[in-house]
């Protein structure tokens, strides 16, 4: 696995790779918590290629298998997405993306959302330290569970 910090928005190819695996990816979230209404399932290439945030990318060879997506200030990071194809589970790809972020966090406190249902990311955070700090329905009907980990 090889890991690169992509900028999308200088690479068509990067967009539609990301686009895809996203697709992929938050449909199984969609499927685990009963609703499709997450947001970027609704984002298109435009949309992904504008977002002025960091990645992380993980690639099998050509194939990307993994990314991660954050935004940072002096005193917290917000981790936007983590996404692994659903070909690619079980293979350390989501612990390797999580810990080059917490790497580049560099003390700050990091805080990351995923779906309440979404047993496989909440004990992902689990385990690499993020405590529960509550849910909230964004929007109407669907359940987020926030976590953070504190440096």
């Amino acid at each position: 696995m090889i890991l690169s910090a992509p900028d999308p928005a200088a690479d068509p190819y990067v967009v539609a790779a990301l686009l895809s695996l996203q697709r992929e990816a938050y449909a199984v979230e969609a499927g685990l918590i009963g609703d499709d209404r997450l947001p970027p399932l609704q984002e298109d290439e435009h949309a992904l290629a504008a977002w002025r945030g960091r990645w992380l990318t993980a690639w099998d060879g050509v194939d990307l298998v993994g990314a991660a997506a954050w935004t940072s200030g002096p005193h917290r990071v917000d981790l936007v997405k983590v996404m692994v194809a659903p070909s690619a589970v079980r293979r350390g790809i989501g612990s390797a993306l999580l810990r080059r972020v917490l790497e580049v966090a560099d003390g700050r406190t990091v805080e990351v959302a995923t779906g309440r249902d979404n047993v496989p990311a909440t004990a992902l955070y689990a385990a690499h330290g993020f405590d529960h700090a509550g849910d909230e329905q964004v929007p109407p009907g669907v359940w987020i569970s926030r976590f953070v980990r504190e440096p």
